[in-house]
């Protein structure tokens, strides 16, 4: 039983139904990807339903390296020769790189750093593993094209860490391609559990635990104002004591269902003179008791010195739920004379200096911010959390210097 492979599986770890030509197979670290692309070499090899229209005979493997071949997909713990059966089990021949099946299929291995030595050879199936860390990506994935000529129908099974390189981003654009995605947690029973509590818990939410741990792909706009790397490298696990708290609130345009969210973002300002991002409560709802509630609780809790809310959209309305739900909180009102772009630059300025820091991990705004481009968009949407940043960060660091927002009382 412990070989059925289909009795234990994850269902993202299963050859997903259709006609295609690549699986791509996008997870974080210990997700099981490795032991998905074994499975399914496995199952092509040996003729298993499910695995591909036809028994293969040649099979291409292509590590990062000779040494990952042998290591990662050969002989690791979810390698082939480990997971299969000792009846079925291939046999590894060392001198010509090569598995040699009882039934008679073979698999030849290859380097991503020699993409030439796919020159020549043809196959019907093909296993490649982590090509997002492939020195020469696309010369290898293209060699491999040209060899993937046997049988009715042959495919191939990626399996990788995502990375914003360009093979990835073409095999995504392809529409022969299908996706699967798992993250490490999905894999949690096999892993140590001190491994899931001092590496998952460390960096769950940063950009590093979302691309390692999650299998997200994340990239930065080439317009952007932000990088994920400027934004990384202001992570600390906690701030110094805080001289100022402020609240800022980007109400959602218009009130209807359709209408943006409410961007609610914290703020502090360090004894050390750096602003300390300490909260995104922004909330998606275009009833504004619901998000001035929220926004007086999180004032509430922050013991926040004041609640800056931009006014561009109906100020009156403004002034009176914020009223309603705590009568209270000191509110400055901050009108928009210029364009987003123009507001967050320089916000965006402080983030590059340094000044600006995120305790924790913000997934959404750290998204949004990396998306905010020239447009004042962020993904074709109003950048509501990022608004909130920038009226709390201003406020706090460039209200004094003639730069920030027009102020008025409420």
């Amino acid at each position: 039983m412990q070989s059925e492979w289909t009795l234990w599986a994850r269902r993202d770890q299963l050859p997903p139904a259709g006609d295609w030509t690549t699986w791509l197979v996008l997870g974080g670290r210990g997700a099981g990807k490795t032991r998905a692309g074994a499975e399914w070499v496995r199952g092509v090899a040996l003729g298993r339903p499910g695995s591909a229209p036809a028994r293969a005979g040649r099979i291409a493997l292509v590590a990062e390296t000779y040494a990952d071949l042998r290591e990662v997909m050969v002989d690791g713990i979810s390698g082939l020769r480990h997971i299969h059966g000792r009846a079925e089990r291939p046999a590894w021949e060392a001198s010509r790189r090569r598995l040699v099946w009882p039934n008679g299929a073979v698999a030849h291995g290859f380097s991503a750093e020699d993409p030439e030595a796919l020159r020549g050879p043809q196959f019907d199936a093909a296993w490649c593993d982590e090509i997002a860390k492939w020195r020469h990506g696309e010369e290898t994935w293209d060699m491999l094209q040209f060899g993937l000529r046997l049988g009715p129908r042959p495919r191939q099974i990626a399996t990788t860490t995502p990375r914003a390189v360009p093979l990835i981003k073409r095999l995504l654009a392809d529409a022969e391609t299908v996706v699967t995605r798992a993250t490490t947690r999905a894999n949690a029973q096999n892993l140590a559990p001190s491994f899931l509590q001092a590496v998952v818990g460390t960096y769950a939410g940063t950009r590093l635990g979302r691309q390692e741990l999650d299998g997200e792909l994340l990239e930065d706009r080439e317009d952007g104002l932000w990088t994920r790397e400027a934004i990384e490298r202001g992570r600390v696990r906690a701030a110094p004591e805080l001289t100022r708290i402020v609240v800022a609130v980007d109400p959602p345009a218009g009130g209807g269902a359709r209408s943006d969210a409410c961007g609610l973002v914290a703020v502090g300002l360090g004894s050390d003179g750096r602003a300390y991002v300490i909260a995104d409560e922004t909330i998606a709802t275009p009833r504004p008791e619901l998000w001035a509630a929220r926004a007086a609780a999180l004032w509430r809790r922050l013991e926040a010195d004041a609640l800056v809310a931009e006014v561009n959209q109906g100020g009156e309305m403004v002034r009176s739920v914020i009223a309603q739900a705590d009568p209270e909180i000191p509110v400055l009102a901050v009108r928009a004379t210029r364009g987003k772009w123009l507001r967050a630059e320089p916000v965006a300025a402080l983030y590059a200096q340094g000044r600006v820091v995120h305790v924790g991990a913000f997934p959404k705004l750290e998204d949004e911010m990396a998306a905010f481009g020239l447009d004042g968009l962020a993904n074709g949407r109003s950048p509501d959390r990022v608004d909130a940043l920038v009226w709390a960060v201003t406020h706090l660091m460039l209200g004094a210097k003639g730069r920030g927002p027009r102020v008025m009382a409420l």
